[in-house]
């Protein structure tokens, strides 16, 4: 369900040719944020560089757990049966509650996506993909984060409640600190060159897709002036 989505809100910062992208109704003919790898590169960037802390994650997970209760999530393409992925949910918010690690933020941002998309738009607990949040229109998706970014009492209520003192009436300042994030990293990700950047040569394996949508050509050369440092310098006094 997390990788569901992650590739639908890959898609609704850029969109392409793919089926995420077809499910919101915004298919394009370039390459877009599914063939760059987005969903990936959100799950590494959750869960390896934004830190959650347990005390606030394992309260808001609880607080999400139950609030998905109502979803009745189907199998996937695969054929599972529709109990199946719901027994995967349940055993995966378990292991997250669980566990004596640090809850990855991914798993607790596809919760919070999926909850607001199946209050934004019902019928979006049956379709096509895993994740509610996946099968909605773009413009329900833009609620579900005007909903995020903006006054929501009943979420907000709902989250409040269950966050230990000094941290209970933050929740809306998380929320709208967490909804703009989401869409900044996801942008990065789209238009960076993560998907084809091997760490082991340092070099890129093929053309990101963000210099193929953008038309941008590096120069082979590069410039003099971003040589070294610039213009001979060789430190820098205040």
């Amino acid at each position: 369900m997390t990788a569901d989505t992650m590739g639908g809100l890959a898609v609704f910062v850029a969109p392409g040719p793919d089926p995420y992208s077809r499910a919101q109704g915004t298919p394009r003919r370039e390459p877009g944020a599914i063939e760059a790898k987005v969903p990936a590169f959100l799950v590494d960037a959750l869960d390896r560089f934004l830190p959650f802390p347990d005390q606030i994650a394992v309260p808001l997970v609880r607080a999400l757990a139950q609030g998905a209760g109502p979803l009745r999530l189907p199998g996937a393409a695969g054929g599972d049966a529709p109990g199946a992925a719901v027994g995967r949910v349940d055993a995966g918010l378990r292991r997250l509650l669980d566990n004596d690690a640090t809850i990855p933020l991914s798993g607790v941002v596809a919760l919070l996506l999926n909850v607001q998309a199946v209050r934004v738009h019902p019928a979006s607990v049956a379709g096509p993909f895993t994740a509610p949040f996946a099968r909605l229109p773009y413009a329900r998706k833009a609620r579900v984060f005007h909903l995020l970014e903006g006054p929501d009492p009943a979420l907000v209520g709902t989250l409040d409640r269950r966050l230990p003192e000094p941290l209970r009436g933050s929740v809306s300042g998380l929320l709208r600190f967490l909804a703009g994030t989401l869409l900044e990293v996801t942008a990065l990700g789209a238009y960076s060159e993560w998907a084809v950047f091997d760490p082991a040569t340092r070099r890129l394996t093929g053309r990101p897709v963000g210099w193929q949508v953008s038309g941008y050509t590096p120069s082979i050369d590069g410039w003099d002036e971003y040589r070294g440092y610039y213009q001979g310098r060789r430190k820098v006094t205040g």
